[in-house]
This record gives structure tokens, C-alpha cells and sequence, in this order.
């Protein structure tokens, strides 16, 4: 049976893996069907009926594909041919070493991609439970907000419980109220990203008595309870709210997303602010910007009253504030098979979130793999999985089991992560001198070894995807 004759792939949820999953399949020949519930069934944290659509922040992180893991992974998604990245350097914003995106025009460029693809069908509605028997090719890519009816499907039929975690959503400020007199643009060191100038976030200082004013008010603040499922749900380290920060010490705050180093008050160069709150561009007009790191639970009313302790930010116009949802995800090294197959499904196989990545990027690298893995299947070959130096494939070895260790207490428990180096396998030999030959000291081995890490990553992606080479169908794309 060829490509053309066999029965589409559908992918469930219309998300950054789903698109993602599905622009793949289709570049590769291979018709899909996309389901997004939205907006026949919406979420607590959506707010548009657009694909891709960006709830939490809108960064993508580091594009420095030399330093930095998720910077490498872009740059191997992008030498996929990955639509999300594709639609993200056409909408960036500048946001210093980060790429940050124009989160509307970023979903409609997604949206229209999808919905212009002449093998992509998008049908709206919930899929209520497992999907048919007739769907044999199936990638479920519902994300952090998998609806109740099929996460309970997908639990029983796994007979294992899912397991979850809270993720948050920053506020969103007007530009025009904040006080730029108090405030000044700069990114931390002076650090140039792409579209940047070196002078991307607005820097809010603190001297030591505000600071801790500030810290002892929100640490007291009102917040919303949890619901009764969300009671035993654990937070993801990652992405902690910053009244849970601020309780476990007065100085977390300042070594984390408050943290000085790299400023300098522009309108007062000589004195050292002792917290800086910083915030982003938003949006492409620079209408908007969002508070870095500033996720949380409590209640708006509270925010409000807050966030206008911040110097700088005493009349603040909120565009957005705060919250916090419940993140559902597997136990994918017990339930996943090396290619994201359910075990005990093989039809069903899962991309995105749900499978217990974290973040924009490797839950739409988790899509992409997805795509690749299905269209491998279509066309009657085995998935080539990316050699585990990759990021792509560090991050998929993570998920599916290469983490876990046996110890005394039994299997360690599995968590959701973003891409690091530390999923990496090491290098045979970390490298001691640079390239004129001088002996690396202290933190020049750390800079040198991520390099490294980094170059091989690319290079070994370069080979692995040269040799599985399956000639994309761009007329159809």
C-alpha cells in the first residue's frame, strides 16, 4: 500500500508538538487530520481558538547555539525544517540573548501554515476518550491541559496513574505605565540576542529596605486556594511560584529572578540596586511586557496591590496578571516505548508536554520526533531514532527511560524537564586547553566543555539526519 493509500495520521491537540507532529507528517507525503477541542471546549489558561497559541510566557530561551542547550536545540529543529521555529524568527522581538516572539502573530502564522497545508485537515471538537479502533496511527499531543475525559481514558488503559505538576503564567504590564524616569532599558551584561540591541529588558531597582518590604508583603499575601484535584500536585522547580520562592527564604528572591549582577542604573550608575524585577517585550509593537520570572498564585487583587511596591511600577496597568494551572503528564519511561508509542497501545503515540518535557521548545522538538517517527511508520520503515549526543536526542532518551537508576528505595521517581547539558552523555575527554593552546582555567573548562557538547550535538545531528534522509514532499508543503 502506498503513502497516498493509507489512512491519515490524526494528532490530537492543536498545540506547538501537534502542529509541530503535523507539519512533518505533511511535508513527508503523509495526510493528517488534526483535532483541537477549542474553542467547542476551552481551557482555564487559553484565551484565543488560534493553534499554537502561547499561554505562559512568550520566550523561547537562549538562541546561543554554542553555549547554551536550548539554543542547540533550536538549531537542530530549525535544520529539521520545524515550522514552529520557522514562525518564531519571523515573529522574534528583542529580548537580549532569548528568542522571544510576537505571541499573536506567532499563533496566526502557525494557524495559517496548518490550516493552507492541503494534506492537513483541522477538525474542532473534544476527543472524549481514547480514539477509535479505526484511527491506527494516532499522536496524542493534548499538552498540559489534556481534557479530564481523556486523560482518564489514557490512565486506565495504561493502569497507572498520571502523574502532574503546576506550571504558572506571569503578569503582563502596559508600557506606557510604567515610569521610565525610575526604570531604564538593559539587558543583564549588555548581552545582544537576536533582533536585540543590548538594551532589551526594563529594569526595575530595589534598594535593601523595599526589597525586604516587598518579600515580607508577598509572602503574606492572599492566595488562591488549590481545587481539590490540585491539592497533592507538586510544583516543577523550573517554574515555582514567586510567593513559594520568597517563603523559603528573604534572599531567594534576589539570587533568582530578582537577582542585580549584570546592571547598572542608568539614572544612578553609582549606586548598586540591591534587587532589580526585570520585564520583557511582549509583543511586537513593545506595547506590552511581562514580568520576568514573576509566576504566581496569588489572588489578583493582591497582585495588583504588590506589584505597585515595585519602583517604577506604582501605577501599573495589568494587561494580564497572574495564575497557575495544573500540568498533566505520564510516567513515560514506564509507559513509552523509545519512539513515544504507548506500551500498551502501540497505535498511540504521544509528543509534547504530556510527556514530561518541559517547555515551549522540547515540547515541539517531542512534536517533531513524533511527526518523524509516524511518517517513518507510514511508509513502512522502522523510526530512526537521533543518536543521544543530539539535544533532540538527549531530551527523547530522558523521557523514555534512559534517566532512571535503580536504587535502594526502587526506580527514582520520573519528573519533567527542560534541556540541559546534563542529559548530554559526557565527553570522552573534557577539553583542557583553547584553541591557541593556552591552558583553560576555572570557568573557562565550563565554557570550553559546553562548546564542545554543543559542536558535537550539532554535527552528529548533521549525519544522523543526512543518513534518514526521506526527501520532504515540498510541492505539497
Amino acid at each position: 500500500m502506498s503513502i497516498t493509500e493509507k489512512r491519515p495520521v490524526h494528532i490530537v491537540g492543536g498545540g506547538l508538538a501537534g502542529c509541530e507532529a503535523a507539519w512533518q507528517l505533511a511535508r513527508r507525503g503523509s495526510a493528517v487530520v488534526l483535532h483541537e477541542m477549542r474553542p467547542t471546549r476551552s481551557t482555564d489558561a487559553h484565551k484565543t481558538d488560534s493553534l499554537a497559541e502561547l499561554v505562559c510566557s512568550n520566550s523561547f530561551r537562549s538562541d546561543d547555539s554554542s553555549n547554551n542547550a536550548v539554543g542547540v536545540l533550536h538549531a537542530e529543529m530549525r535544520r529539521l525544517g520545524s515550522l514552529i521555529m520557522a514562525c518564531a524568527d519571523s515573529h522574534q522581538i528583542p529580548a537580549g540573548g532569548a528568542l522571544a516572539v510576537d505571541r499573536e502573530g506567532f499563533a496566526e502564522a502557525v494557524t495559517a501554515a496548518i490550516t493552507a497545508h492541503p494534506l492537513i485537515t483541522v477538525e474542532r471538537g473534544e476527543v472524549a476518550g481514547l480514539p477509535p479502533d479505526e484511527w491506527d496511527s494516532v499522536i496524542v499531543a493534548t499538552g498540559p491541559l489534556t481534557s479530564p475525559a481523556l486523560a482518564e481514558a489514557i490512565r486506565a488503559r495504561a493502569d497507572e496513574q498520571a502523574l502532574a505538576f503546576f506550571d504558572a503564567i506571569a503578569p503582563i504590564i502596559h508600557f506606557d505605565s510604567i515610569d521610565m524616569d525610575v526604570c531604564w532599558f538593559q539587558s543583564r551584561y549588555d548581552k545582544m540576542g537576536p533582533g536585540g540591541t543590548g538594551a532589551d529588558y526594563i529594569n526595575c531597582p530595589m534598594d535593601k529596605e523595599q526589597y525586604e518590604a516587598f518579600v515580607a508583603a508577598l509572602v503574606a499575601s492572599d492566595t488562591v486556594p488549590f481545587r481539590e484535584f490540585e491539592a497533592n500536585t507538586p510544583y516543577f522547580d523550573g517554574c515555582l511560584p514567586i510567593e513559594v520562592m520568597a517563603a523559603r527564604g528573604p534572599e531567594t528572591l534576589r539570587h533568582g529572578p530578582m537577582k542585580p549582577m549584570g546592571l547598572t542604573n542608568a539614572h544612578n550608575p553609582t549606586v548598586k540596586a540591591y534587587a532589580v524585577v526585570q520585564l520583557r517585550q511582549d509583543n511586537a509593537l513593545g506595547t506590552l511586557y511581562n514580568m520576568v520570572g514573576f509566576q504566581t498564585k496569588t489572588r489578583h487583587s493582591e497582585q495588583v496591590r504588590l506589584f505597585r511596591m515595585i519602583p517604577g511600577l506604582e501605577k501599573a496597568e495589568f494587561a494580564r496578571l497572574g495564575g497557575l494551572h495544573r500540568n498533566t503528564y505520564l510516567n513515560s519511561p514506564r509507559l513509552l516505548d523509545a519512539s513515544l508509542r504507548l506500551k500498551a497501545l502501540p497505535r498511540l503515540r504521544f509528543a509534547g508536554q504530556i510527556t514530561g518535557c518541559e517547555g515551549y521548545v522540547e515540547s515541539s522538538a517531542m512534536g517533531l520526533m513524533a511527526g518523524l517517527f509516524a511518517a517513518a511508520e507510514q511508509r513502512g520503515e522502522a523510526p530512526a531514532l537521533p543518536p543521544p549526543t543530539t539535544a533532540h536526542g538527549a531530551l527523547l532518551n530522558h523521557i523514555t527511560g534512559g534517566h532512571i537508576e535503580t536504587v535502594e528505595a526502587g526506580p527514582r521517581s520520573f519528573q519533567p524537564m527542560n534541556i540541559n547539558f546534563g542529559l548530554f552523555p559526557p565527553l570522552d575527554a573534557n577539553p583542557t586547553r583553547d584553541t591557541e593552546g593556552n591552558r583553560l582555567r576555572g570557568a573557562q573548562k565550563t565554557v570550553a566543555k559546553k562548546q564542545v557538547l554543543a559542536a558535537r550535538a550539532l554535527a552528529d545531528l548533521d549525519a544522523w539526519a543526512k543518513a534518514n534522509a526521506d526527501e520532504p514532499n515540498e510541492a505539497a508543503a
